[in-house]
């Protein structure tokens, strides 16, 4: 409700200031309105029909640079809706066992697999020998070994792979981006990142270890080391890690409820996450340095984004996050636009690297050493 009543009373305010300007402006501001696109369109295909692949094409919708033209799924009354509702012709919907028959189809550029995080793996290379870009939901894989056979098969086929991070393209992250690498909060010293939620239904593939690889730390986790890596501007050099387990038999072996893991930096920051399936609440960035901070919560939810930082707080435009991903992607995949921080595989593979490293951590109690 907030979210819509702030949507709302910004609008009301962008429509009388607009009454406000004087004729002779709005006359003037006529000659700079945007035209509107008229370049490439990346043609895609949604992999996986459920909860996140319906809200990446509702967001698709306001897309100016990709369009959704097709769709991928074992569930045939899915397709069947879908095509009613996205308009999608027959002949570019497919189901897991024929769709490396779009090698054959010259109206779809790019797969979007959204699939549990076990498929990835064998969908993502199935994509890349079909000559289709891919775009993979995070974690792109299982582990760093995947990852890196999924980059392998590519880069072999000649075709991108991107992941998912949508929050690389979201302005008021960005921002702090810039303030830190504009040295606004001068040297970095901590960050801290939590991210949870209770886990529902105990029969959700996410609790699988078959199908997820893990639990949290698999799904949300991946969110607070990524925030680290981007809101720190550096690689860590060690981590370590702690599991709690509360619940064993919702959170059976291999699926983890809890995990706090600790970085640290060759500069010396350090850096303390917390990911669970059994906290509510948490969705929280805070980075410091010794000339400023900065704030952020919710700090990756689907929107909005709100945060502060010593200077104030953060202004920039709210944005449909799914949207300028998929418009950004479009740019990234047709004309190699280099995004601010990087969404490719061998950005996804760091994070998978530090991930195996964590559950090593858990393992063992150790401290483990990081070369990613």
């Amino acid at each position: 409700m907030n979210t819509r009543r702030d949507f709302l009373r910004n609008i009301g305010a962008s429509a009388l200031m607009l009454q406000l300007n004087s004729l002779t402006t709005f006359a003037d501001s006529s000659d700079h309105h945007e035209q509107p696109y008229q370049g490439k369109v990346l043609r895609v295909a949604i992999m996986g029909l459920g909860g996140y692949g319906t809200r990446v094409a509702e967001a698709m919708k306001d897309c100016t640079k990709a369009k959704l033209v097709g769709v991928i799924s074992g569930t045939p009354s899915k397709i069947k809706d879908w095509q009613a509702k996205y308009n999608i012709p027959e002949q570019n919907c497919y189901n897991y066992d024929n769709f490396d028959q779009v090698k054959n189809n010259p109206d779809i550029d790019a797969i979007y697999v959204i699939t549990p995080n076990a498929l990835h793996h064998s969908q993502v290379i199935r994509v890349a020998n079909a000559g289709k870009h891919a775009i993979c939901e995070k974690p792109m894989a299982l582990n760093a070994r995947e990852g890196q056979e999924m980059i392998d098969a590519c880069k072999k086929a000649n075709v991108k792979l991107l992941v998912g991070y949508r929050m690389h393209f979201e302005p008021r992250t960005l921002e702090v981006i810039r303030m830190r690498n504009a040295g606004e909060f001068g040297k970095v010293m901590f960050f801290q990142g939590q991210c949870g939620f209770k886990a529902g239904d105990p029969k959700q593939w996410r609790l699988n270890k078959a199908l997820a690889g893990g639990g949290s730390m698999m799904d949300i986790g991946i969110y607070a080391l990524n925030g680290a890596r981007y809101m720190v501007g550096e690689e860590p050099v060690w981590v370590t890690a702690q599991e709690t387990k509360t619940d064993p038999v919702k959170f059976k072996e291999g699926v983890d409820e809890t995990i706090q893991f600790q970085l640290g930096f060759a500069s010396g920051a350090v850096a303390s996450c917390l990911s669970s399936y059994n906290i509510n609440h948490l969705d929280r960035f805070f980075l410091t340095g010794d000339k400023g901070f900065a704030e952020m919560q919710p700090s990756t939810g689907y929107g909005p984004i709100r945060g502060r930082t010593h200077q104030g707080e953060l202004t920039q435009p709210l944005t449909i996050h799914q949207t300028v991903q998929m418009d950004e992607m479009a740019d990234i995949i047709l004309t190699n636009k280099k995004p601010i921080v990087p969404v490719n595989g061998e950005e996804a593979l760091k994070d998978l690297k530090i991930i195996d490293a964590i559950y090593q951590a858990v393992k063992t109690g150790k401290k483990v050493p990081l070369t990613i």
